[in-house]
Formats: C-alpha cells, structure tokens, sequence
C-alpha cells in the first residue's frame, strides 16, 4: 500500500509541477508558480520520507481558506467566454487550491497514520 501512496505523491509532483510552468501567462503568475512550486516540494518530500505530517496539514488549511477566499459567489464555470471573465479566473485558481489542498490532506492523514497501520 505504501508504494500506491508514493506513486500517488510522485504523480502529484509531477502535475504540480506542470501546473506552475503554466502560470506562466498569468496576471499573477509568481504567487501561483510559488504556491505550486511548493505543493511541488510538499509532495517530493512525502515521496522520499522527508516531510513531516504538520507541513502538508498546514498546507491543507491554507489551500481550504484560500478555496474559499477565492471562490467566487456565482460559479459561472470555467470556459471562457460562458460568463465574466475575472469570476471564471477566480473559480479555476479557488479549485486549484482545492485539489491542492485534498492533496495535501490525503498525504498529511498518510504520514499521520503510517505508523499505525498494517497496510
């Protein structure tokens, strides 16, 4: 079971990663390239045994406030063109923060609970 959870985490890392280098383009690319960038970081650690489980559980609080600071009241969906653009921009970065965050939570609950468990 250990090794699904480190495949998971080196999957994440992966498309965390990926997901900063698309930032790119961004309004306000260096906040979202850093807050992926240590997702990034959080999720390698996991990987190779480095991480302590109060890192990604912070991490896992701050991406909850964050999803919901910036979800927007209308949810207009995510395609542009289909609704506002600044309401569309804000509910792609608020679900960002939310996958990030159950992320976060999986591998945080992981660390917590590894030594107990027979799996």
């Amino acid at each position: 079971m250990d090794k699904a959870f480190k495949f998971f985490g080196g999957i994440f890392a992966i498309l965390f990663l990926i997901t900063a280098g698309l930032q790119y383009n961004d309004p306000d690319a260096f906040l979202w390239i850093v807050i992926y960038l240590v997702a990034t970081l959080v999720t390698l650690g996991y990987v190779f045994n480095k991480v302590p489980f109060i890192i990604p559980a912070i991490a896992c609080v701050l991406g909850i406030i964050g999803f919901f600071y910036l979800m927007p009241e209308k949810f207009e969906g995510f395609t542009i063109g289909k609704g506002d653009i600044k309401n569309i921009e804000e509910a792609r970065e608020a679900c960002g923060l939310l996958i990030t965050a159950i992320v976060m939570f999986v591998l945080a609950l992981r660390i917590r609970f590894k030594s107990k468990s027979k799996i």
